[in-house]
């Protein structure tokens, strides 16, 4: 029969091995984890200005995220600089030439905090597109405004006014009845996702306000 010292000391090693192969395990997950988050990141970011594809392999989304996106920042007089002195934004470049630049977007929705990429021209005005993405809103309701049908109809519009007053683009409570460039149809049943999308987009712009309005202003 064992001693309880053996018992013990039996314990001690297996529990101590599990821990080490538990560790192990969630080091190499949380570096895969990781992974997928940049990755899932870029495809978003190449998806604002109709870069991606759903068939791209990640080597696929690593080589177009290399050719047309620069990552740059904006000092406090809302200039693009090399230098990481402040707010980020990234340059949309094609044939060496810049076509337009991507935002970043985030805030909270009904149940999660959204997060979305929102693309505007050379005019700083023009919108080339939105997406959105790592949320948990509902399925069906709110979880639609990451969908091809809503997305889209952001592209052409506009977030100046002829009066040079930013005003971003209002998502309406389902069908919008103001056809113009400042307005999209919501998504009927999701009202609270709505309002966030609506609230922190246009929170988010006017911290780039001061760059939009460079161009804007000629």
């Amino acid at each position: 029969m064992h001693s309880n010292a053996y018992t013990y000391r039996f314990v001690i090693i297996v529990t101590g091995l599990a821990a080490f192969l538990l560790a192990l395990a969630s080091t190499g997950l949380k570096d895969r984890q990781d992974f997928n988050r940049l990755l899932d990141t870029k495809k978003n970011v190449l998806k604002s200005v109709g870069e991606y594809e759903s068939v791209m392999t990640p080597q696929a989304v690593e080589e177009a995220y290399t050719q047309f996106i620069s990552e740059k920042f904006l000092d406090d007089t809302g200039k693009i600089t090399d230098t990481d002195v402040g707010l980020s934004l990234f340059e949309y470049r094609k044939d060496g030439k810049v076509e337009g630049y991507i935002l970043p977007v985030s805030g909270k929705g009904l149940w999660s905090t959204i997060k979305g990429f929102f693309a505007v021209g050379t005019d700083r005005n023009t919108v080339l597109g939105i997406t959105f993405y790592e949320h948990g809103e509902t399925p069906g309701l709110g979880g639609e405004i990451e969908k091809d049908w809503f997305t889209s109809q952001f592209a052409g519009k506009k977030i100046f006014t002829s009066k040079n007053d930013l005003v971003s683009i209002t998502i309406a409570k389902g069908k919008s009845t103001i056809v113009d460039e400042y307005h999209v149809d919501g998504v009927s049943g999701a009202t609270l996702t709505t309002k966030g999308v609506n609230d922190f987009l246009l929170r988010d712009l006017k911290k780039y306000e001061k760059f939009l309005t460079r161009s804007v202003q000629g």
